[in-house]
């Protein structure tokens, strides 16, 4: 944020008014704005996307672009705002920059989109006729064109298959949409009333985040906002390199497997890094991974600059600040056509399970440092999205969700079920909502027994979701099923893969892949998504009988997989209830320990 003389407060020093008390209540304001523009984002909201699934981020930038506050709904996307800000300033000079104005952008390679469907809108936070700073916010659209309904294909080979691109263009000016610029959209989009609405709220958050902005200038002054949004990157930076210091210096390498449909022609894909610790300073240096993906199984740096700034978030405090003193405290390297460091036109539209899997490549190698680094391999979810031709309608309804995966179990706890993993994040959309807004019904939600791996600690559970379609429907998927599942870990088994299927237990039962495309369906048909669960971490048979027990009582572990895999011999009383077997359950695990030995 640009630098002034303290308006208001005359013979006081910017920095004499920048103490570490002003700083931190600086900080929280800063961190209120955000959460406000998020708030009024997801209630302006027209998609289940922004309103449900929450997938969406707002965020205050300085001058150059660096984030000041953010509030985290998607960690990728603290990678995201600086170069969309940065390529919005190479378009358009801060000098010609107005009140009113609001910037667009989707691009992933002359922007700092994800992916085409997450659009960014920035605008500049005008202070006395100056630019100061920026506010901005990143929202995934229901539909921006491109080979199938909802954009996203698992087909893309190019990134001109994946919908809209749109590099920097003015979108607003003088608080007033562009015609031009709605036109265009509303012309490369099935669901275009959605996109709208959408962007016209993400436009009312960033002029709102003005307006808070401008109102802690007047309060404070915009020397003493600048000099303590300055501080807070740096306190930021110093916290990282304090706790950076104190681990065990070395070169850890780490490595993470993609195994999956779809990808490489179901060959494995590896990413892998090695994390340098001298002293304070930490390397990421990415330049082993695999060459770039035909498919759309790719990433950009400043996306995984953000991966390895959750890592450290994740090792140091969850309470860190998200802001760009991140970026200050690292150094990372990659090499050029790889899958993390793609050439365009390589198609992005599939980079969350690539971000994951970056995720845990990391871990593999601070786990070797860090105790607390220790965690199996967790599922990202399998994705799907349905398009309804609804008669009356000349525009299909897309359901578009957000999957959930499950957490692999870590080296002192169990994984987490149906959970977002590591940088993916947002809700599930409520059945009620799905029912409501969609001609769908859900048949069933719940828990997959056994699908998390076994393991001193298990790893947590997928879930099952069935939908029967009332409607004529298309189903596309674009990550399909693990040929490999999700990995245990120093002793535990992985968990169990996901399947996609048609109408199951029918005589029309049929596996759905990534490589069959779209499947289309008629009322009444089924669809099951069934989630990978998380892989587990040590050897299942010192998990202790109670757990095992508790386990297998509540329906996560069945009676078979927990003499099998954990060595415990359950029995079902007269009653129904479910009790352990001590002296079998002593004979199977003896029997396992010399086993083990022999």
């Amino acid at each position: 944020m640009s630098d002034e003389t303290t308006a208001g407060r005359p013979g006081r020093t910017a920095t004499a008014e920048a103490d570490a008390i002003t700083v931190e209540v600086i900080r929280q304001s800063l961190i209120g704005v955000v959460q406000e523009m998020q708030n009024s984002l997801f209630c302006t909201g027209y998609s289940t996307i922004i309103r449900e699934s929450k997938d969406a981020s707002c965020a205050i930038a300085d001058l150059s672009g660096r984030v000041v506050a953010q509030y985290t709904v998607l960690p990728l996307h603290l990678g995201a705002f600086p170069e969309t800000i940065e390529n919005v300033l190479a378009a358009y000079p801060v000098e010609e920059m107005r009140d009113g104005d609001a910037f667009l952008v989707n691009h992933p390679y002359y922007g700092g989109s994800p992916h085409a469907t997450d659009m960014a809108v920035v605008a500049p936070i005008v202070v006395e006729g100056e630019v100061f700073g920026f506010s901005g916010s990143i929202a995934h659209k229901s539909d921006i064109g491109g080979l199938v309904p909802g954009t996203n294909s698992s087909q893309a080979r190019e990134i001109y298959h994946e919908g809209l691109m749109v590099p920097p263009v003015r979108y607003y000016r003088a608080f007033s949409p562009s015609p031009e610029v709605e036109t265009l959209l509303r012309a490369n989009s099935r669901t275009p009333h959605l996109v709208l609405g959408d962007l016209r709220g993400q436009v009312g958050a960033t002029h709102l985040a003005a307006d808070r902005v401008r109102a802690l200038c007047a309060k404070y002054g915009r020397s003493t906002l600048h000099t303590a949004s300055e501080r807070l990157l740096d306190l930021t930076e110093a916290r990282i390199r304090a706790a950076v210091a104190q681990w065990p210096d070395g070169r850890y390498t780490g490595q993470r497997l993609m195994h999956s449909e779809g990808m490489a022609d179901g060959q494995p894909v590896a990413i892998r890094v090695a994390v340098t610790i001298e002293g304070d300073r930490i390397d990421f240096d990415f330049t082993g991974s695999d060459d770039q993906m035909t498919g759309p199984y790719n990433i950009r740096p400043p996306l995984v600059r953000a991966v390895c700034s959750y890592a450290l978030k994740c090792l140091i405090d969850p309470e860190l600040p998200s802001n760009s003193g991140f970026f200050q405290a690292i150094t990372a390297s990659f090499r050029s056509g790889s899958l993390l460091d793609p050439l365009p036109p390589a198609p992005v539209n599939t980079y969350m399970p690539v971000a994951v899997a970056s995720a845990e490549a990391l871990f593999d190698a601070f786990g070797k440092a860090l105790a607390k680094g220790r965690i199996a391999e967790s599922s990202s979810g399998t994705n799907g999205t349905f398009s309804y031709r609804i008669p009356g309608l000349s525009s299909p309804k897309v359901q578009y969700e957000l999957p959930a995966g499950a957490m692999g179990a870590r080296w002192n706890k169990d994984g987490v079920s149906a959970s977002k993993v590591h940088v993916a994040n947002g809700s599930l959309t409520p059945v009620e909502v799905l029912e409501t807004e969609f001609p769908v019904r859900l048949e069933r939600f719940e828990l997959v027994t056994d699908s998390g791996g076994p393991g001193r600690h298990r790893g947590g559970l997928g879930y099952l979701r069935e939908y029967r379609v009332l409607a004529p429907a298309r189903f596309t998927t674009r990550n399909g099923r693990e040929l490999t599942p999700p990995a245990g870990k120093d002793g535990g088994l992985p968990g169990r893969a996901s399947v996609l299927t048609v109408n199951p237990g029918t005589d029309r039962e049929a596996a759905i892949s990534v490589e069959s495309g779209s499947v289309t369906l008629g009322p009444g048909d089924i669809v099951r998504v069934s989630q990978a669960g998380g892989g587990g971490y040590g050897d299942p048979r010192t998990r202790p009988v109670e757990q095992v027990l508790r386990d297998v009582r509540e329906g996560y572990v069945s009676a078979e997989s927990a003499r099998t895999h954990y060595g415990v011999a359950i029995v079902e009383s007269a009653t129904g209830a479910w009790t352990a077997d001590e002296s079998e359950t002593g004979r199977l695990r003896a029997a396992a320990q010399e086993e083990r030995e022999s």
